[in-house]
């Protein structure tokens, strides 16, 4: 943990560069409450300063609240539609979505879907503001804001009703799009960058000074990056050009992404980027510095953090930065590394004797960052929990960056719209005498920096949004969500209800008021599931200090040769076939043999299944669920080697294989806490005074789990532990491809305590060993993985028995579909196609495998899905750096080949192709590519790999679309994207299918959180990682009692004597 409390000693900015360094790599998820404490410490005043930032701060608010035009017409609109109401959200979904929609159609769709819903009447007359009054309506028809009068006109949800119906959507909507350009125009600051200058003039007279944000997010293909790049040089030229007089302010400046800048800015394309964007940034800051224009590299998320410091060493110690002083950067205070960087930052500085202008913020991707911690099952969070926390790390860094030891090394710009925190750095910046200066967002906090400018001799710098309406969505939600809740400064500030004591309370002493210092209301992503099971521990690799110890890790196993054989009766048998295991990446690498199950052994396997059966379905629930929980410790125990395994044998990706261990300790987890609440004591059943009534559950006998290679490990694991914890005994019967694997993880069952009559081990061919084992009478049931042609084949072999009629659990094949109409953001779409499409090579039950665009959108959505294509990176899937790996064998790429070339045989339209490198010519790796076709009925199966079928649509022929989608009779899973709520939900309605997600990817289901199954020829149910899975497993027996048979009804007579009170 970084010692906080020390940085202002003498010895300790005297460290070395790397120590700092370090020092963030092992401060990315430290524990909260123990670094708050070291924070506290740091950030705390004395009584004289606390007294001096009281009085400064009241004074301000006092001061804010006497002028005329406190609230301006932001604050008015995030004062009156806090993102804590539903017409707040549904205000701002309704305003970026129109700005993009190009059709009419779905644009009407969206606006009654929208404007309907929400309680708009507790609005009315609430606000003095044009913005808010018009965003309220949304109504400018002849020019002016129309005013309803409910005794008048009825309740606003009618009114919005008999308007549509009178006026009709075209009306409405063309209303709504003045409305929202209202509303777009307070957020951003100018259409480009020549009208923001002009619209800058205003503020400029008052004493501001700029920072320019081109608006536009991350670069997803190279165009975007290009496109992003000409409108930072002509801004950084118009800037550079302005021939506004400044009067001794502080000449404009811009900021920038460098996620606008590259199409792969992530940390695993950290060579890429070192040396592309390395170059593209210093033409650029060359070019500022010649204009003398400064240039603040914008923060991003946390996993952006190491690789944006690597980049801006590297940058800022060129000569052509170097003695300039205009290239800073952002440091957000919400991030538990931020002290530590700063001091990394100052001792760079130092190091290189020059000065890096620094803006502190609050932190602007706080519930992301949360969201994505919960899901990876990572350790901590990186980013504190509560705003207290924060608003105390701001403080904390707010000493350090003013202090002796950052004279001259590092520029504090001090970004807030909090008056306790201005208080704060006028107090601290007093006591110091150091140069800094403020800075706020463009809209927001107006009225308190107005009051500063009146009296302070301080420069103040706004942050504003320059760009097209239409790109404002994500920079809007970020503000919004910063700003816009009840509980946000800039909220309360201009509300004279809220008490001008309560603005004023020092952060530290408001933390330390609560019994946790983490917010105890959000659970550690370990504790995520609560008391019922723990989160599967998951890896972090896009930050240091999970992906280093990994890598190293897996260096060690790179050369490992494992061993695998069937084991019966716990005894590992060499009697048999061997069969070489190739690598699907490297076809020359051997990674073993695999020994093949005979058919004798398979009788072996059933004979000794059969004696265990009974011990183990008589032991008790929890001491089975107990093996369940240690299989899953010791399977995170051995994450690394199993990851080694997964990328050797399946060619599964570093990504994939973390995932393939989390979904299989994920399994075991929840099916021991499913076993507990469905075995451990019988359900009473209503009935008769005078007899007992109970239902309890058993296992059915010995099943035999047939699973895949696709997911070798997880839905191998999910189905065992299933049949395990019922009380059944298991032979487990692992996919050719991926024996190594199963072989291991059998292994670790054993080792948990599995008994070796219970659990048996066949690896070898799955129709012999199929044909031996599913006829026979002692097989009680079949849980299966794989193609709907076999599953029908394991149908028919079972209805053919003459016994019992057993259960088959099957999960098949899907022809998933996702529907995008021209609602969706195209940006988020191509994101979540990539990933359901090409992730794991394709070979996913769930991939996407037919997208339907709606054609208003389709030209925009192919480009930007071609691009993103392009910058894919496909090999060895061991590499960080590697997004897609190799199918799974020879085989499999000349299915998917043939079918490449029967589409280019029919004339199809080949819209995208990801280029494969010379290396790829020695595994079995098949080119993600993108086909347009006519429909999902062009196509007469599943295609398992990594190509992607295109299909346009008219918004009028929704319905038979779905029509056909449910015509293929397939029913696994489906990907909706559009903004509005009732069409996904009409879609999700009528397409017939397991699992349908909305307004995200389409892969990667939850244990307990999304069961996942199908339905028709995608599968029977019920849902693995579902409540239902387990039951299907066990055979139900009722036991009735007669009570009454020895003596009288002892509970019934006691019913009629009373106690009667006198």
């Amino acid at each position: 943990m970084f010692p906080a409390s020390n940085v202002l000693g003498p010895a300790f900015q005297e460290q070395p560069r790397g120590w700092f360094w370090q020092s963030i790599v092992d401060n990315y998820a430290v524990d909260e409450s123990s670094y708050l404490r070291e924070l506290m410490k740091l950030a705390r005043s004395d009584a004289a300063e606390k007294k001096a930032v009281t009085d400064l701060a009241t004074d301000l608010i006092r001061k804010v609240r006497n002028q005329d035009d406190t609230v301006h017409m932001v604050d008015a609109l995030l004062q009156e539609y806090s993102l804590d109401t539903e017409e707040g959200i549904l205000l701002m979904c309704l305003a970026e979505a129109l700005m993009r929609i190009p059709d009419r159609h779905t644009a009407d769709a969206l606006i009654h879907d929208k404007i309907s819903t929400a309680d708009w009447q507790k609005h009315v007359g609430r606000s003095e503001s044009t913005l808010v009054n018009a965003s309220t309506w949304g109504l400018l028809l002849t020019g002016r804001v129309v005013k309803m009068d409910r005794r008048i006109d009825g309740s606003p949800s009618s009114i919005w009703r008999r308007l549509v119906k009178r006026s009709g959507e075209p009306v409405i909507r063309s209303a709504m799009y003045r409305a929202m350009a209202i509303m777009g125009k307070q957020f951003v600051l100018g259409r480009d960058i020549d009208e923001a200058l002009k619209n800058a003039r205003e503020c400029r007279d008052k004493g501001y000074t700029y920072s320019y944000d081109m608006l536009g997010e991350a670069a997803m293909t190279r165009e975007d990056a290009t496109g992003y790049l000409a409108s930072y040089r002509d801004a950084i030229d118009s800037v550079g050009s302005d021939t506004y007089p400044g009067g001794g302010t502080p000449r404009p400046s811009i900021s920038i992404k460098l996620s606008a800048l590259h199409p792969r800015y992530e940390e695993s394309q950290e060579a890429r980027v070192m040396a592309e964007l390395h170059d593209t940034l210093l033409d650029l800051l060359s070019l500022a510095r010649e204009r003398d224009v400064a240039i603040t590299i914008d923060a991003e998320e946390m996993d952006r953090l190491e690789l944006s410091l690597k980049l801006f060493e590297k940058v800022f110690s060129d000569p052509v930065v170097r003695g300039w002083g205009g290239f800073g950067m952002v440091v957000q205070a919400y991030s538990k590394r931020a002290l530590p960087v700063l001091c990394w930052l100052n001792r760079l500085a130092r190091d290189l004797g020059d000065e890096i202008p620094i803006r502190l913020v609050k932190g602007a991707y706080w519930d992301t960052e949360i969201k994505l911690s919960q899901q990876m099952g990572a350790a901590g969070y990186p980013v504190f929990t509560r705003k207290e926390a924060t608003d105390t790390s701001y403080l904390a860094c707010l000493r350090f960056l003013l202090s002796d030891y950052t004279d001259g090394s590092l520029y504090p710009q001090l970004a807030s719209h909090n008056a306790h925190t201005v208080a704060s750095v006028l107090a601290m910046a007093r006591r110091k005498g150091r140069r800094f200066e403020f800075q706020r967002l463009h809209g927001m906090g107006d009225a308190l920096y107005d009051t500063l400018l009146a009296n302070e001799r301080i420069p103040v710098r706004i942050y504003a949004p320059v760009g097209a309406h239409k790109d404002l969505l994500p920079y809007l939600v970020r503000r919004l969500l910063e700003n816009g809740a009840n509980s946000s400064f800039v909220h309360r500030l201009v509300d004279a209800r809220t008490p001008v004591e309560d603005l004023v309370t020092n952060p530290v002493d408001a933390l330390e008021r609560y019994q946790s210092l983490p917010n105890d209301r959000i659970d550690l992503p370990g504790d995520l599931y609560g008391t019922e099971r723990r989160n599967s521990r998951g890896l972090n690799i896009q930050v240091a200090a999970d992906r280093e110890p990994l890598l190293a890790t897996l260096a060690g196993w790179s050369g490992h040769q494992w061993q695998a054989g069937p084991v019966i009766a716990g005894r590992r048998l060499d009697n048999g076939e061997k069969t070489p295991v190739h690598a699907p990446h490297k076809n020359a690498d051997m990674v073993c043999e695999v020994v093949w199950a005979s058919y004798t052994h398979a009788r072996e396997a059933l004979e000794a299944a059969c004696v265990g059966f009974p011990a183990w379905n008589e032991r008790p629930v929890e001491e089975r669920a107990e093996c369940l929980e240690h299989y899953a410790d010791l399977l995170e125990e051995h994450m690394e080697e199993l990851i080694a395994l997964c990328c050797r044998e399946a060619g599964k990706t570093l990504q994939d294989g973390i995932d393939e261990v989390r979904e299989a300790v994920d399994f075991c987890r929840y099916y021991a806490a499913q076993g507990r609440y469905r075995f451990e004591r019988p359900i009473a059943l209503p009935g008769p005074t005078g007899e007992s009534n109970e239902l309890y559950l058993e296992g059915r006998g010995v099943f035999l789990c047939i699973s895949p290679w696709n997911f070798p490990l997880a839905i191998y694991t999910g189905q065992m532990m299933a049949a395990l914890v019922a009380g059944n005994a298991v032979i487990a019967k692992p996919a050719e491809q991926t024996s190594l694997l199963a072989a291991r993880a059998f292994e670790l069952m054993l080792a948990a305590g599995f008994p070796e009559d219970v659990v048996q081990f066949l690896p070898g061919d799955g129709a012999g060993l199929g044909r031996e084992l599913v006829p026979d009478e002692r097989i009680a049931g079949v849980a299966f993985t794989g193609s709907t042609d076999v599953a029908h084949i394991l149908n028919r072999q079972l209805a053919e028995r003459s016994g019992a009629i057993v259960p088959l659990i099957a999960e098949t094949g899907g022809q998933n579909v996702m529907i995008v109409d021209s609602s969706a953001l195209p940006e988020q779409v191509v994101a979540d196609v990539i990933q359901s499409a090409f992730a794991s090579a394709g070979q996913r039950c769930s991939a996407l495998r037919v997208l339907y665009l709606q054609r208003d959108v389709a030209d925009r959505m192919e480009e930007l899905l071609a691009g993103a294509m392009q910058e894919l990176s496909v090999g060895d899937p061991a590499l960080y750096c590697t997004d897609i790996g190799p199918v799974i064998d020879d085989a499999a790429r000349s299915v998917l080949e043939s079918h490449l070339e029967a589409l280019r045989a029919s004339g199809a339209r080949f819209i995208a192709q990801t280029p494969l490198p010379d290396h790829c010519t020695n595994g079995s790796f098949v080119a993600p590519t993108v086909v347009g076709i006519r429909g999902i009925q062009d196509l007469d199966r599943e295609h398992f790999g990594p190509i992607l079928h295109v299909v346009r649509y008219e918004a009028e022929q929704l319905d038979e679309v779905i029509d056909y989608i449910n015509a293929s009779g397939y029913g696994l899973t489906l990907g909706i994207h559009s903004r509005s709520e009732a069409t996904a939900a009409y879609i999700e309605r009528r397409v017939k299918v397991g699992n349908t997600y909305i307004n995200r990817n389409q892969i990667g289901a939850v244990v307990g959180v999304q069961p996942f199954g199908g339905r028709g020829l995608s599968g029977t149910g019920p849902k693995a990682g579902g409540p239902h899975y387990v039951l299907r497993f066990a055979t139900e027996r009722v036991r009735t009692i007669n009570t009454t048979a020895v003596g009288g009804n002892a509970s019934l007579l006691s019913l009629g004597v009373e106690k009667v009170e006198h």
